[in-house]
């Protein structure tokens, strides 16, 4: 009988389904999730193991397979059109994704499989019961919040919720990124023994108070909000808060190509609202950036701001805290855990300009105050957040999981 060394090298396969660690950030779906399965791969194939990370074929120009680094390979799944397709209009390719997925690793199954998002959930449940291989699962985000806070306005296939509870009770271990999701997985069901909680995490080398800072516009401070350009992000909650912030500019960093901004449906919006408040000539939009320009950019800023409506994790603090600038963030989801108030930031209700501007103000006023925040900030990010730190304890809950399965006998 042979059981699991923890010492060993793994192969790991992580799921991610419509996030590949290939694509540019500031998409609609292209966001913290694809930044967390990119860094995660990276951070194991460091400690050793040999991962693969399977996502959906969006482009037909697309190889079968991209070695990213050493010891890391994205697989390219055809499950559904070679084309971009919303996130939301996926699910009725994912029992093909799941069968190709077995179908690729039947011959030499992997030790681990690892899913990503819901979707990715589904699919993978099918491939673990066909591969025999235990199944851990992080969702990112949660139907059950989505729904609770966008209400019609939410997008999501009418199965998600479901799926969700289902995923949660059949995968292997839940790896949860905050101490809020535990709560509501807790109310979907899921009990609390099911799951462990590792944060996402950030490379405290590429984010870095150290290095270029983006060039100043005339105003005399600059606020910054990084991430997809959707609604719940509450950019129109950093633009409306800039009215009472003077001689101070807001950068929004994310959605379409900068050439496409003009005719997208939630920059023409955004801009709407910045004329009525009348900070139009101070609001600026970038459009999607490489992951190469955004230390550069959040360098550039005194306060970094993060107004979401809610937020299963967020990764902009993390990126922010280790470049050395100070916080403002609503208090939700996961950036209760990250943001610590009052020593590198301030959390602020959800959907309140007035709060964030006077937490922004405060730094503003207080250059002394902005870099002791910033400092302490850093001295977090190294202490609990760097991907090292995630990966060791992501590993920790693989030899957990592996080691509670029953022993496999040896061949003959």
């Amino acid at each position: 009988m042979t059981g699991h060394d923890p010492a060993r090298r793994l192969s790991v396969v992580l799921v991610s389904e419509h996030a590949s660690p290939l694509a540019a950030l500031g998409g609609v779906d292209a966001g913290g999730q694809n930044v967390h399965v990119a860094r995660l791969a990276g951070a194991l194939a460091d400690r050793g193991h040999r991962v693969t990370v399977f996502t959906r074929r969006d482009d037909a120009r697309l190889p079968a397979e991209v070695a990213v680094r050493p010891g890391v390979v994205v697989h390219h799944v055809p499950a559904g059109p070679p084309e971009p397709v919303p996130k939301d209009e996926l699910p009725p390719y994912m029992d093909a994704f799941g069968r190709y997925l077995a179908g690729v690793l039947q011959g030499r199954p992997p030790d681990v499989l690892h899913s990503h998002y819901w979707m990715s959930g589904v699919a993978s449940v099918r491939a673990a019961r066909a591969l025999r291989v235990p199944l851990l699962h992080t969702y990112h985000a949660l139907g059950t919040v989505k729904r609770r806070h966008q209400r019609g306005a939410d997008t999501s296939p009418p199965e998600r919720i479901g799926a969700e509870c289902e995923v949660g009770l059949a995968c292997d271990r839940v790896i949860a990124t905050c101490r809020d999701e535990v709560r509501e997985l807790r109310r979907m069901g899921v009990p609390p023994d099911r799951v462990s909680v590792v944060p996402c995490g950030v490379d405290p080398e590429q984010f870095s108070p150290a290095g270029p800072a983006a060039p100043r516009g005339p105003a005399r401070h600059r606020l910054l909000q990084l991430g997809r350009l959707v609604p719940r992000k509450g950019a129109a909650v950093a633009v409306v808060a800039l009215s009472r912030l003077p001689d101070t500019e807001l950068v929004v960093v994310g959605g379409p190509r900068a050439d496409a901004l003009d005719t997208d449906p939630e920059v023409r919006r955004l801009r709407r609202v910045a004329r009525l408040a009348g900070v139009a000539d101070r609001v600026r939009f970038t459009g999607a950036v490489s992951r190469d320009e955004v230390a550069t950019l959040l360098r550039g800023a005194d306060v970094v701001v993060c107004p979401a409506d809610y937020e299963p994790f967020g990764i902009v603090p993390l990126e922010a805290m280790a470049c050395g600038r100070p916080v403002v963030a609503t208090a939700v989801g996961g950036q209760l855990d990250t943001v610590a108030d009052p020593g590198c930031g301030r959390l602020v209700p959800p959907r309140d300009p007035a709060a964030l501007a006077r937490a922004a103000a405060e730094f503003l006023a207080d250059p002394r105050l902005r870099a002791a925040c910033g400092a302490a900030g850093r001295r977090r990010v190294l202490d609990r957040y760097g991907w090292d730190r995630v990966a060791a304890a992501t590993e920790a809950v693989y030899a957990r999981v592996l080691a509670a399965r029953p022993a496999v006998p040896d061949a003959v």
